[in-house]
């Protein structure tokens, strides 16, 4: 989605300010409501550095490793202040994703979104452009396609396959930027083949842009509302997932429109104060926007 959020941003420079930032839903909100932890603002020199689409911060909650949409990756670790807020992030080099024949990817294909390590190791990345899904023996090894969905066919290019996670037992679940209905499909690999095709609760407004099981085993999904010059409002729900498929949810969080930045990566894991979801913001590349990683507390 991302030349859409450019195209738009740069539309609105000649717009008149005052877009609506206001946002209801029906879904119930959490009884104990997440809190912000803390944010920090991550910069580079690097030119490939920056449209950061996913992430995932390590079980001591002091590595992380950043996806870019273009076929990149960012390892680093992250040093925290004594209560367990971040304090600052040493980044590596960003890297190139690899083709299976040990190329680069190349521009058509490199449209690298979501991002699930399983707990063997084993790394899959979604690709949005060109739908499909990828596993990595490690990020430095070569590309491995999974097995075509011929469901993949049907999503629009720069709305598919924006959302992956990976559960305990290494089933993925693959989620789009598009849906449409009162439902957001979900669809499932698992024993070398897509299966079941599941589905979460649409609320209007918002799109998912990532997703993570929890240590608590709970599906969280990551959603994003973009108004133009007004910015961007983020919503983080979470779900029981059963033999039945996924509850209908509930809310954790949902921000104002311009309180951060476009988040776009999620990952949830356990802190010593319970749980947390640290995110990331895609700058898409634009001068007017930010790389921002930022944390909430959220309630078990």
């Amino acid at each position: 989605m991302r030349r859409r959020i450019v195209l738009g941003l740069a539309a609105g420079l000649v717009l008149a300010f005052g877009i609506d930032g206001s946002a209801t839903s029906d879904a119930p909100l959490a009884s104990n409501p997440s809190s912000l932890v803390g944010s920090i603002r991550l910069k580079s020199a690097d030119p490939l550095f920056g449209g950061f689409s996913a992430v995932a911060i390590g079980q001591d909650g002091n590595s992380i490793i950043a996806l870019s949409d273009r076929g990149a990756y960012v390892q680093g670790k992250i040093r925290r202040t004594v209560d367990g807020a971040i304090a600052s992030v040493q980044l590596g080099r960003v890297t190139r994703l690899l083709a299976p024949d040990g190329a680069v990817l190349t521009r058509a294909l490199d449209d690298s979104e979501g991002l699930a390590i399983a707990s063997d190791g084993r790394i899959f990345i979604s690709f949005e452009d060109t739908t499909r899904v990828a596993r990595f023996a490690s990020l430095s090894a070569v590309s491995v396609d999974l097995p075509d969905n011929t469901a993949f066919a049907d999503l629009p290019g720069n709305q598919s396959l924006e959302a992956l996670a990976v559960d305990a037992k290494g089933t993925l679940y693959a989620v789009p930027e598009a849906s449409t209905g009162k439902v957001i499909p979900v669809y499932r690999f698992r024993n070398g083949r897509w299966r079941e095709l599941l589905s979460l609760s649409r609320i209007a407004g918002f799109k998912p842009v990532s997703a993570d099981f929890g240590p608590d085993g709970r599906f969280y999904l990551l959603e994003r509302r973009f108004d133009g010059l007004s910015g961007f409002a983020s919503r983080l729900r979470r779900f029981d997932l059963g033999k039945d498929g996924f509850s209908s949810g509930e809310i954790l969080m949902q921000t104002k429109v311009g309180q951060h930045d476009n988040l776009e990566g999620l990952s949830i894991w356990r802190a010593a104060d319970g749980l947390r979801a640290t995110m990331i913001s895609d700058d898409n590349f634009f001068s007017l926007q930010v790389t921002e990683l930022v944390e909430y507390r959220l309630p078990d």
